[in-house]
């Protein structure tokens, strides 16, 4: 859990009173009596729960340290001093950890042995009101003082019953590292540590630097200096990385699995203002987005508005300045990049929004406000019509929910059955027409199907060709080489005139037929001849050049008869045949390409059966 609250209320005496230890750690904090960076200290409570803290800065100029600690965490103790009662601080730490959201909190009253019971109580009364319609509303308020160690117990206790109400962390999913510090141990090497959210990780895998893209071997795994196997989610992890330079790390990356997550620049989200905020927020404005333990330059798009002003909400779209690892639902906070201020946090809708945005957008983002994990994995499919599976896993989301609420499974797609139905719709009245107006046409060239199958050229050609397999598997057509038709079309040339007078001419010339240029200006169609050679009436012996079966076979039976063992001439050949060159080299060329006879020099010499 995170602390939360102004500077010197007594984050860190309550902290080394709760543990025992002293999560100040750097010799300036020591020196100035606050603290700067992130502290961590860890304790067992009575019940046998353990429990670690992330003790975060308070003074005003150290927030962007505090945002780092409190980002990947859902459970806060909140510290108000009796004394000095709500400051800006206060308020501006609530702020922050109401729009992040909490799983679990409670209200610390440090101090109390500063003041006597009716100022005790008349803080109490003022620190709850100022948290009515915040997620700490109903977070309960315990008086302590760690000087006195009074109430230091009943924090322990309120701490006890909050985690056994808390829900349960994700722990089977993607792990995530949120790293907030890099550092060398001489003799071990880089050494990063964070809060480890989603599912374990384990010595001896490996892993991804994200978004660098960087690999690493975990060679070691701590929580709370106890030496792990495998450390499980939601907790504090040290992770001792091999082959990896402190240099090359940074607070705000994430350490994961290879291939599990997907850095993005862009993102759309819910987003509403802070309470109290003095200006709107707008599309020109400079802002910082702060989400796990990552900061970024951010501009900001807002959907049907122009601005948000105080008690507002809206969907938006956000660009980073560099690339950043989300998750749905993920928690945000926004700052003014100028005045440093707190204005706004939201929650991550889609972690890999269209290129450009649509109407629907809203109604697209509002669909997903209340959707959990197996909901998501239908939308994504239903938003898009057809998704990666992949794609679907990359968002956090199982396609095998997508499935089960009706989505098809196409060969590593995921497909809206409407979608399908509209495309194998489409595509089989297209196949009719082509069909008609080319009957003698094998089918239509896969290319134009694909174009046909999604009412124009697709995105990707894969999800067309998804669509073709699927289409083929069901029976609703039948591809064949680089044709697609429909099952019932068989093209036939037999019983058409024009092919029987197409044959009878090509026949009766033989040996020396007009070629496929003369037959096409006596109106015989390619279309026709093609059919033809489809169906075997004819064979395509070179590229001008068509002959009847029976041609083949009378020039075979030459070749067998005629051929001595030192080959036949092309001239020998020739007059076998009664016709001239031009027909008989092609011949020997088709023999040649067909095996039954190879080129010695001037010769075909015929190959053993």
């Amino acid at each position: 859990m995170a602390t939360a609250g102004h500077v010197d209320h007594g984050k860190s005496a309550l902290v080394l009173r709760l543990t025992g230890m002293d999560p100040d750690r750097l010799a300036e904090e020591k020196r100035r009596g606050l603290t700067i960076d992130l502290g961590f200290a860890w304790t067992t409570l009575l019940s046998g729960r353990e429990i670690g803290f992330v003790d975060v800065p308070g003074h005003e100029r150290f927030i962007r340290n505090m945002l780092a600690g409190v980002g990947p965490v859902r459970l806060v103790m909140f510290v108000v001093a009796a004394d000095e009662g709500w400051r800006p601080q206060s308020e501006e730490h609530l702020q922050i950890v109401d729009v992040l959201g909490v799983d679990g909190a409670i209200v610390a009253l440090t101090k109390r042995d500063l003041v006597d019971q009716d100022t005790l109580a008349q803080r109490i009364e003022d620190v709850r009101r100022r948290l009515i319609d915040t997620s700490l509303a109903e977070a309960p308020i315990v008086p302590c003082s760690s000087v006195e160690e009074r109430g230091v117990d009943e924090v322990g206790a309120a701490l006890d019953q909050m985690l056994a109400s808390a829900p349960q962390p994700e722990r089977s999913g993607r792990p995530r590292h949120f790293l907030d510090r890099a550092f060398t141990i001489r003799g071990a090497g880089t050494v990063v540590t964070g809060t480890l959210t989603g599912g374990p990780l384990s010595v001896g895998q490996e892993a991804e630097v994200l978004p660098s893209g960087h690999r690493a071997r975990i060679r070691g795994l701590q929580t709370h200096k106890r030496s792990l196997e495998t450390a499980v989610p939601v907790s504090r992890v040290a992770v001792n990385l091999a082959g990896t330079a402190k240099t090359e790390l940074e607070r705000g990356d994430v350490l994961a699995l290879p291939g599990q997550w997907r850095p993005t620049t862009a993102f759309e989200a819910w987003v509403r203002p802070v309470r109290g905020v003095e200006l709107p927020l707008t599309d020109r404005g400079a802002y910082k987005v702060y989400v796990g333990s990552a900061e970024r330059d951010a501009r900001i798009r807002l959907y049907g508005a122009k601005q948000l002003d105080a008690g507002g909400e809206s969907f938006a779209r956000i660009m980073v300045s560099r690339p950043v690892v989300l998750d749905f639902k993920d928690r945000f906070v926004i700052r003014e990049a100028g005045r440093q201020r707190t204005v706004a946090g939201g929650m991550v809708l889609d972690t890999d929004p269209p290129v450009r945005s649509s109407r629907d957008a809203e109604l697209r983002l509002r669909s997903r406000m209340d959707a959990d994990r197996a909901e998501l994995a239908l939308r994504l499919v239903l938003d898009r019509g057809a998704v990666r599976a992949s794609d679907v896993l990359l968002q956090g989301a199982q396609p095998q929910d997508a499935i089960h609420r009706g989505a098809v499974a196409v060969d590593g797609w995921l497909v809206d059955p409407t979608l399908l139905s509209q495309g194998s719709d489409r595509l089989s009245a297209r196949l009719a027409d082509f069909h008609a107006q080319h009957p003698l046409r094998p089918g239509m060239e896969i290319a134009d199907a694909r174009a046909s199958l999604l009412d124009g050229p697709p995105s990707d050609p894969s999800l067309a060709d998804a669509f073709l397999s699927h289409l083929g598997k069901v029976g609703a057509i039948v591809q064949h080489g680089t044709t697609v038709r429909l099952p019932g079309h068989l093209p036939s040339t037999a019983g058409r005139e024009d092919a029987e007078r197409l044959m009878a001419i090509i026949e009766g010339a033989e040996p020396t037929p007009p070629s496929v240029k003369e037959l096409l200006a006596k109106g015989f169609g390619l279309e026709l001849i093609r059919a033809a050679v489809a169906e075997g009436r004819l064979v395509r012996i070179s590229a001008d050049i068509v002959v009847t079966p029976g041609l083949v076979g009378r020039a075979e039976e030459i070749l067998r008869a005629r051929g001595s063992p030192s080959g036949i001439t092309v001239s020998a050949f020739r007059e076998a045949m009664g016709t001239s060159r031009r027909f008989a080299l092609p011949l020997l060329e088709f023999f040649d390409a067909a095996g039954i006879t190879r080129r010695q020099g001037d010769v075909r010499v015929l190959r053993e059966r």
